[in-house]
């Protein structure tokens, strides 16, 4: 049976901790070989895009009459990503969206509910145009992964005026900026071992206050990351994994993680069986009900790229 995953966004880290996404900086959305609806340890995150060159020196700086408007306040984008999740899996947007119409008053106070269901849309469509785009083939190479962000700032552009994307993305700008810096300098071979520290350190100063706490959680999101794939390498059980996540994160956030295991299991399981069709067969005519049948349709638009990535070597 297909799963929909990504319409759950019961996650979130595609949408979270704040960094680049599948392009392999941080864990905030999830890569091209995780599962759609893949989530990360404690609340609904962002999937960040959009990076300049220099150093970010804060958030970018919203519109001033944003603060007078309660709907386009603070935690705007953790509000949707929860309605969406309140909402759980459909099989297509529409769906989605008529099951949101139901759900929104239930987060959002009967003066802004209008206006919030309206955002709500356009987010889902966000994230069908997002879901198109595909890694760059070297996701070290500040330059490919540039290329990437201006991708995905011109798709946020495309369905948020300028106070709804200093709303929902404005702080992700900035901790991307920081992270393509970052990345910049560990790859200048002309840096000397000193200079790349003082440069780390110079544009870990420039972040905001607000960013370098956001830089703090989506560290701590990379932790959890690089424990599941030891935990995966070396074959731990689920009551061991749930040990000592429980003792190191807590019960609640340990419940979570076991959950997204199965989810990931459940999806790389779907990725082996299509891959072995794939192997059998070129003949797209012989594939697609195979891929209909495995795969939900946001799903299907990420297929490639997993597959993909799945064929990169190891780093």
């Amino acid at each position: 049976m297909k799963r929909s995953g990504a319409w759950a966004l019961a996650f979130c880290a595609l949408v979270g901790a704040g960094a680049l996404g599948w392009l392999a900086l941080s864990s905030g959305q999830p890569s091209a070989q995780e599962a759609p609806g893949r989530a990360t340890l404690a609340r609904a995150p962002a999937a960040p895009d959009g990076a300049s060159a220099a150093p970010a020196q804060g958030s970018a700086p919203s519109h001033a009459h944003t603060a007078d408007d309660p709907l386009l306040a603070p935690g705007l984008r953790y509000a949707l990503e929860a309605l969406l999740a309140a909402a759980g899996e459909a099989p297509d947007p529409q769906t989605l969206k008529q099951r949101l119409e139901a759900l929104v008053g239930q987060h959002f106070p009967p003066d802004l509910a209008t206006r919030a269901l309206a955002l709500a849309y356009r987010y889902v469509d966000y994230r069908v145009a997002l879901g198109q785009l595909r890694p760059p083939a070297d996701q070290t190479d500040p330059q490919a992964l540039r290329t990437v962000m201006a991708e995905r700032q011109r798709v946020r552009r495309q369905y948020f005026d300028g106070d709804e994307f200093d709303a929902l993305f404005s702080q992700d700008l900035a901790l991307d900026e920081y992270m393509l810096a970052r990345l910049e300098i560990e790859r200048n071979s002309a840096l000397t071992p000193e200079q790349k520290r003082s440069a780390l350190q110079e544009a870990e100063q420039a972040l905001s206050p607000a960013v370098r706490a956001q830089r703090a959680e989506a560290v701590a999101h990379e932790g959890v990351a690089q424990q599941t794939a030891a935990f995966n390498a070396q074959g731990v059980d689920e009551r061991t994994r749930y040990t000592q996540r429980s003792a190191q994160y807590g019960p609640e956030a340990a419940q979570r993680l076991a959950r997204l295991d199965r989810e990931q299991g459940d999806w790389n399981a779907r990725l082996d069986q299509y891959q072995q069709a794939l192997a059998s067969t070129q003949d797209p005519a012989r594939l697609q009900p195979l891929r209909a049948q495995l795969f939900s349709p946001e799903e299907q638009l990420r297929l490639d790229a997993a597959l993909a990535a799945r064929s990169l070597p190891a780093r």
